[in-house]
């Protein structure tokens, strides 16, 4: 079997936390809606979750899909960097590791994996893809 290329690994990679991100997105806006009301679209969506404190857990997915996007903006690593193609990846890895006694967004990510079940199915093709 062929390896895939650094950049094959962190699109698929990319690809996986999207698929999560969006999971996460929709059952916290639900959970939202629940508390405080119906979100009216998706620009106020997009400023809740860049704003208020309620999705402030799912920045760290966020963030890292943009250092993944500024890495495949770019050729390749200079000469004599650390692989960051393998960082990043060890980050997806690390970050999707859902953890009862972990930091806050691993004890949601358990909470949500457990309830939901397009969380898990997200999380088990995120898992994958980082793994091939």
């Amino acid at each position: 079997m062929e390896r895939l290329s650094n950049r094959q690994r962190l699109e698929n990679a990319r690809r996986g936390l999207l698929h999560v991100h969006r999971a996460l997105i929709e059952t916290e806006r639900k959970r939202y809606e629940r508390e405080f009301g119906r979100v009216e679209n998706s620009g106020t969506l997009l400023q809740l979750i860049l704003h208020d404190p309620w999705f402030q857990w799912l920045r760290p997915i966020s963030e890292l899909i943009v250092q993944i996007d500024d890495w495949l903006d770019q050729d390749h690593d200079p000469p004599g960097s650390p692989d960051l193609a393998e960082i990043l990846l060890a980050q997806v890895r690390d970050r999707l590791m859902p953890d009862a006694e972990g930091a806050d967004f691993q004890r949601r990510y358990l909470r949500l994996l457990q309830e939901d079940p397009a969380v898990a199915v997200a999380h088990a093709e995120v898992r994958t893809l980082v793994n091939s």
